[in-house]
């Protein structure tokens, strides 16, 4: 089963570009997948959890990165969508993929800082996050890339 996270990750990479040509048809729809990725998002980050801390604080590290670390590969995979659907929506991933990162940031910030939701500040978790951000934005940049390509005439 450690592998299984790693398997979506793949399966997520291969099947979002051709997914991707076909959202980029239904705009509305699109927007609606974005806005519930974004709140699956916020309500698995946010959402209060364990006991309240007694102080601020956030661990600093960098994350394990392997096949097999499925924490980091569920943040990664975390990000990947709300970046994808909105850099598609948007039509610009670079910038979206900067906000998912940006986005990361705030929720670690709000872990650190809302001592009453019982959230731990992780900086291997900005990574992770941020890497899936990336991620997502280079899938929309494809998509987008492909649904251009499409559209051009051939000589």
């Amino acid at each position: 089963m450690p592998w299984l996270a790693f398997g979506v990750l793949v399966a997520v990479v291969v099947v979002a570009p051709v997914l991707g040509v076909l959202l980029a048809r239904a705009p509305r729809t699109t927007t609606v997948l974005a806005v519930l990725a974004l709140v699956a998002v916020l309500g698995l980050t946010l959402y209060p959890e364990g006991t309240p801390s007694a102080a601020v604080a956030c661990s600093a590290g960098l994350p394990y990165l392997a096949p097999t670390a499925v924490e980091s590969i569920a943040n990664v995979l975390l990000f990947v969508p709300v970046v994808f659907l909105a850099g598609l929506r948007t039509g610009r991933p670079l910038l979206t993929a900067a906000a998912g990162i940006g986005l990361s940031a705030g929720i670690e910030a709000v872990q650190a800082f809302v001592l009453g939701i019982g959230r731990a500040c992780d900086t291997s978790d900005l990574v992770t996050n941020g890497i899936g951000a990336v991620i997502g934005g280079l899938l929309a940049a494809a998509a987008l890339g492909l649904v251009r390509r499409r559209a051009t005439p051939r000589r």
